[in-house]
């Protein structure tokens, strides 16, 4: 008889990599929805918790939706389906659908967030941007991630980050020195401007991130700071997604279980398209 996994036995193996005491006091981590008893078959990743990610789950057959983002960061007192997050409740109890997200511990632990962002735009030698001290293993935890590239301007290198981040409204955009020679660049996957001063005290010549403010920007590129490279908030925290699919894909091989794990690919971005503007300045 084929053997399978329970909700717990996942539960268990996302403690054991991107444990829940890693998250920001404020966040909320861990499961949203579900018995952890019940069987997982199949399970579906996703950014965020929302109408289309859970449509997707219904239509694929999952068994749990594991998101980066949690469904209520903040509490609530109704789950009224005339609400678009108690409408996403309600469906997901009805299809028996757990419900889990890892979030800024996600962030903060080794093969999370930062490293794949990272992995994905070709850095070498990388290092935690942000300490915040190491994991049983010795490995270094916190957020972000600072690496080498190969010496190309600032132009080269969002061209780039451009060609392999993934496709949605908003595109990259990029502030400092177009022919800024850089070698140095940091990551942060998701709003990343509170991450500013390290980048720069970490002699990063570059920084990708998201969700960059105009004033915090502005005066970070003022004072002669490192280059920055603003991505989408969605597009600069999906590459995790491959990732985790990855190291559950082994750890379904060596639990010998018959569990298959989707990653989404809806862009959930809160804009659909975006103009050039073009208008006079008189």
């Amino acid at each position: 008889m084929t053997q399978t996994w329970s909700l717990e036995d996942v539960m268990s193996l996302m403690e054991e990599w991107y444990p829940a005491e890693r998250a920001e006091s404020w966040d909320r981590v861990g499961l949203i929805l579900g018995d952890p008893g019940q069987k997982v078959e199949r399970i579906l990743l996703a950014v965020d918790p929302v109408e289309a990610t859970v449509s997707e789950a219904i239509d694929w057959g999952a068994d749990l939706l594991l998101t980066h983002h949690p469904l209520y960061l903040r509490g609530t007192s109704f789950i009224a389906e005339s609400d678009p997050k108690g409408r996403s409740v309600a469906r997901l109890i009805r299809a028996n659908i757990g419900l889990f997200n890892a979030h800024t511990n996600a962030d903060a632990s080794p093969e999370g967030v930062g490293e794949a962002l990272g992995r994905l735009i070709g850095l070498k030698d990388m290092r935690v941007l942000v300490p915040m001290g190491v994991d049983e293993e010795g490995r270094p935890i916190g957020h972000g991630r600072i690496g080498s590239v190969e010496p190309m301007s600032l132009e080269a290198l969002a061209d780039r980050i451009a060609s392999v981040l993934p496709a949605g409204p908003t595109g990259l955009l990029l502030g400092g020195d177009r022919e800024r020679i850089i070698t140095r660049v940091a990551v942060s996957g998701g709003a990343g401007d509170s991450f500013l001063e390290d980048a720069r005290r970490a002699g990063a010549h570059a920084f990708l991130t998201a969700d960059l403010r105009h004033h915090p920007a502005s005066e970070h590129l003022e004072g002669g700071a490192p280059a920055l490279l603003a991505g989408s908030h969605w597009a600069t925290e999906w590459p995790w997604l491959p990732l985790l699919k990855s190291k559950l894909d082994a750890a379904v091989g060596l639990a010998d279980v018959s569990v298959d794990v989707k990653v989404s690919t809806i862009a959930t971005e809160p804009w659909i398209s975006h103009r050039p503007t073009r208008g006079g300045l008189k």
